[in-house]
């Protein structure tokens, strides 16, 4: 039977992996990854690259945001700032967050997604064990599809599905486990390239998923 066609943002990462996972499942994927001048960009691109030939995905596209990095604002694209120490009980927005970057991502997404014919754009984001972004938000995906629905062509009908927003990382990486997802791909780490810090948010929050559920880290970090 014909599968539909769905675009999915790869970032690299353990949800966006999880996610590529299920699409794989009853659709037919068409991966996008997005470089926008984060401190690990090739690391994250060599994860993209492993992780569709893991799926055997051969429809795949980097696309370049640049202009993320040039306008600043965020300790991800910016030398200058130090990402901070990680805390997972922070209540405020981190000087990790990449302002609006969500939106553009999802811009490129359904921009290719119209282009392709595809049923639905999946994004792995997920609200509960965020950062505390903004655009993870289950609201902001909410008004997103609203601008899909008016800005592409009546019959395009693009979906934008978030399959894990609500769950814990801790489930997704349950999820992931049982969908044999290449954890071992993923690259998760703010700070470093080579070997995870161990000390960022991201670190943090994966080192506390997989501990929750139960299931080894296939990765290394320089502090655990």
């Amino acid at each position: 039977m014909h599968k539909p066609m769905a675009v999915v943002c790869l970032s690299g990462g353990v949800d966006s992996c999880v996610t590529a996972g299920l699409v794989v499942q009853s659709h037919e994927p068409a991966l996008l990854h997005v470089n926008y001048g984060q401190r690990t960009e090739a690391r994250e691109l060599t994860s993209f690259r492993q992780i569709a030939d893991f799926y055997g995905v051969e429809r795949r596209l980097v696309v370049d945001l640049d202009f993320l990095g040039q306008i600043g604002g965020s300790s991800l694209t910016d030398p200058a700032q130090a990402v901070p120490e990680g805390d997972l009980g922070r209540k405020d927005i981190p000087s990790t967050y990449v302002p609006f970057r969500n939106a553009n991502i999802l811009s490129a997404a359904v921009a290719w997604a119209e282009t392709l014919g595809a049923a639905a754009v999946y994004v792995g984001a997920v609200e509960e064990d965020s950062s505390g972004y903004p655009d993870c938000r289950e609201d902001f995906f909410e008004a997103f599809r609203k601008a899909v629905a008016l800005g592409t062509r009546p019959d395009s009908k693009i979906e934008i599905v978030t399959p894990v927003i609500r769950m814990s990382k801790a489930d997704i990486v349950r999820k992931g486990a049982e969908l044999g997802a290449p954890f071992h791909l993923t690259w998760s780490c703010y700070r470093d390239e080579r070997i995870a810090c161990g000390e960022c948010d991201s670190c943090l929050l994966r080192m506390r998923a997989f501990k929750q559920a139960g299931v080894p880290d296939p990765i290394p970090y320089r502090k655990s």
